[in-house]
Formats: structure tokens, C-alpha cells, sequence
């Protein structure tokens, strides 16, 4: 093909290709073990594979209603009411994404305008940044420290002005495994009262935080509900990302304001899955068994980093354990891991890759959502460095 006869100004100039496209193509290249990108290496549940050919068997297979078909959006807010005490309308309240990048999009879409600010915190997963900038805002950035990635929300105060639109909170979070505290939504509560401030939070990993501590969402939190955007996604939940299937939920004027955008965005969302997902739903057990899944993941690759030269970092939820490697290389983290993979047979992800700067500490990042073959065959490997 010629190349374009005019010259195009980008409106994301310094995006590239994501680091989970780099380095799952690194690691495919040289047969290495992918622990770099999120997601599950197992199935989903048969039963909900099932659920989804009986549903594309019984013509469940044309557009469903934009917002999600009304039984799966009746489950949402059921599921919403019994592990938070919070009330949804399904009708106007609860909408079907195609998955929850797209739901992220979307609810900033509906609200940020230019000029307008939105804080985010950093290392910040990488889709925030780009949707904000593509909807002519500005993500302003605060900073969580390490190493237990504690959001400083005294710096947060600071960042505050007339601009500040919208708050992005993503807990638990990706990429360090962090969970905010009660305290944290306590003070995130207060900062915003009073304002006109949207929060947006990213609650994918919801069932995924650890050693018995409650998930904090802002359903528990009237001041933060009444102001909010949630969002959390099936395919964290029940190992299917590329269903490419979630839900938001927000207050009827937020809504409202979100399926303006949404319409437009994507329109609908695969019928035959959201039928299949209002049965599976039902299944409340599953929580507790996902929660054990992963828990167990997660102590595992632990006591088997412990070992090796490898420093861990505190890991209170999501499926991704965080390790500083400076007692092996001093490299920088883009080139560790890119040696990782191609001299050791190990992807991981270089937590610089999530700050506005590249900011180097040290530290990448390990999915531990795999078959205990595959974590044991990684592990031998790590250990061994």
C-alpha cells in the first residue's frame, strides 16, 4: 500500500503498542512461559459453557437491548444489594460493557470535557491515561508510594481545583496488588464532599483480596455511591477475558449520561453470553471458591519466591504479585524482563511501564492466574536465578 498522501497528527503521540502485547509477543517468540499478561491459562466453568450453547441454541443470537438484556441486569443489581447492601435500579441504573476497558472509556467519555482534570494514581493501569487525553482532558497524577502502594491523600488535596472533574480509583489494584482501606475511602469520601466531582472505580478484581479483609467498594460508602461510576468485570470473575464482557454501575443522572456515550460507543453486548452469565449468577458460592482459588495461587508463588533472590512485595488482592530484583541485576525493569524471557523462559511485565515517566524502581510484575503446572515449571525457573 501507498503511504497517506497528508500528514496526520496523532492524537495519542506517545502511545505505542501496550507492554502486554510486547512482551506476550516476546515470550511467544522464544517459547517462554507468559506470566506477563492477565489472564487465566484454564477454562472457564463448564457450566457456564454450557449455559452459553444452550443459550445460542435457543436463538438468543441477535442484538440484545443496549443496556444489557433485562434479566443480567437484574442479577447485577441483586448481586450489588446481597454482598454491599447497595440499591440499583436495573433499569436505569446497571449496563452491560463490552468488557470493562470499555466501560472505563465510556464513563469518561460521558463526562470529561476540555479543560477538565482527572487524577489518577500511578504506577496507573495504561487505558486511563489514553481516554481521558482522546476526550480532551488532562490526567493529572498522584502518586502511591511504595512499597505498599498507599495512596497519600494529602497530595491528592493539593491536586484539587476547580478543573478536577473526576477521581479514577482502581482497587484492588492493577498493577501492584494494592487494596485501599476503609480509612482510604473514609478520607477519598471527605475530600470529595461538597465538590462536583465524579469518582470512577475500577473494582474488576473485587473477589480477589486476601487473608480475610473486606473489599472496600464504593457501593459501602453513600457519599462515594451517590457520585460514582462501578465497574467490575465477568471475565476477571469467571476466567473469560475474551468474552470481553462487564457491567457499570452508577446513580440514574450518571446513567444516564453514561448511555448517551455507550450507544454510540458499542451499542450492544454479546446476547448469548449476558443470558448465559444471568443464569451462572445465581451461583453465589462461586465468590468463595474463586477467593480460595487464587489465595492459594498466590501463597504458593510466594513461598516459592521466598526462597530465591527475588524481593517480595506486599500482595493484598488481584491475581498479580509484584518483586523487586535488584539483588539479582541491576538492570533497568524493561531490560530484566526482556532478558528474563528470552535467556530464562519467563515473561513478566516492568511495573515502569505503568508511570507517566517511565519511572524505573525496580520492580516488575508476575500473573500468578495459571495451572499449577505452569506456575511450578515458572517458579523452577525463577528460583533458580
Amino acid at each position: 500500500m501507498p503511504s497517506t498522501p497528508f500528514p496526520l497528527e496523532s492524537r495519542l503521540p506517545q502511545v505505542g503498542t501496550t507492554i502486554f502485547t510486547v512482551m506476550s509477543a516476546l515470550a511467544q517468540q522464544h517459547g517462554a512461559i507468559n506470566l506477563s499478561q492477565g489472564f487465566p491459562d484454564f477454562d472457564a466453568p463448564r457450566e457456564l459453557l454450557d449455559l452459553l450453547d444452550q443459550h445460542a441454541r435457543a436463538g438468543h443470537n441477535q442484538y440484545a437491548p443496549m443496556a444489557g438484556v433485562p434479566v443480567l441486569r437484574e442479577a447485577i443489581a441483586a448481586k450489588a444489594q446481597s454482598l454491599y447492601g447497595a440499591t440499583y435500579d436495573p433499569d436505569t441504573e446497571v449496563t452491560v460493557t463490552a468488557g470493562a476497558t470499555q466501560a472505563i472509556f465510556t464513563a469518561v467519555a460521558s463526562l470529561v470535557r476540555k479543560g477538565d482534570e482527572v487524577i489518577v494514581f500511578e504506577p496507573v493501569y495504561d487505558s486511563y491515561g489514553p481516554a481521558i487525553e482522546l476526550n480532551g482532558g488532562k490526567a493529572v497524577y498522584a502518586r502511591l508510594a511504595l512499597p505498599d502502594y498507599k495512596p497519600d491523600w494529602a497530595q491528592v488535596k493539593k491536586l484539587i481545583n476547580k478543573r478536577t472533574r473526576m477521581i479514577i480509583i482502581n482497587s484492588p489494584h492493577n498493577p501492584t496488588g494494592a487494596v485501599l482501606s476503609s480509612d482510604d475511602m473514609l478520607a477519598l469520601q471527605a475530600l470529595v464532599k461538597d465538590t462536583n466531582i465524579v469518582v470512577l472505580s475500577d473494582e474488576v478484581y473485587e473477589h480477589m483480596v486476601f487473608d480475610g479483609a473486606r473489599h472496600e467498594s464504593v457501593m459501602l460508602y453513600p457519599g462515594l455511591a451517590e457520585r460514582s461510576f462501578v465497574v467490575s468485570s465477568f471475565g476477571k470473575t469467571y476466567h473469560i477475558t475474551g468474552w470481553k464482557i462487564a457491567y457499570c454501575l452508577a446513580p440514574r443522572e450518571l446513567m444516564a449520561e453514561f448511555r448517551k456515550a455507550h450507544q454510540f460507543v458499542v451499542f450492544t453486548v454479546h446476547a448469548p453470553s449476558q443470558y448465559a452469565l444471568a443464569d451462572f449468577l445465581k451461583k453465589r458460592d462461586w465468590y468463595a471458591e474463586l477467593l480460595a482459588l487464587y489465595q492459594g495461587k498466590r501463597d504458593i508463588f510466594r513461598q516459592a519466591i521466598s526462597g530465591s533472590r527475588f524481593e517480595l512485595m506486599p500482595c493484598q488482592g488481584t491475581y498479580f504479585q509484584c518483586v523487586k530484583y535488584g539483588a539479582i541485576s541491576g538492570e533497568g525493569d524493561r531490560a530484566f524482563v526482556e532478558r528474563l524471557t528470552t535467556e530464562h523462559g519467563v515473561a513478566a511485565i516492568p511495573v515502569s511501564a505503568f508511570y507517566k515517566n517511565q519511572d524505573d524502581f525496580g520492580v516488575i510484575r508476575f500473573c500468578f492466574a495459571k495451572s499449577a503446572a505452569t506456575l511450578e515449571k515458572a517458579l523452577d525457573r525463577l528460583i533458580r536465578l
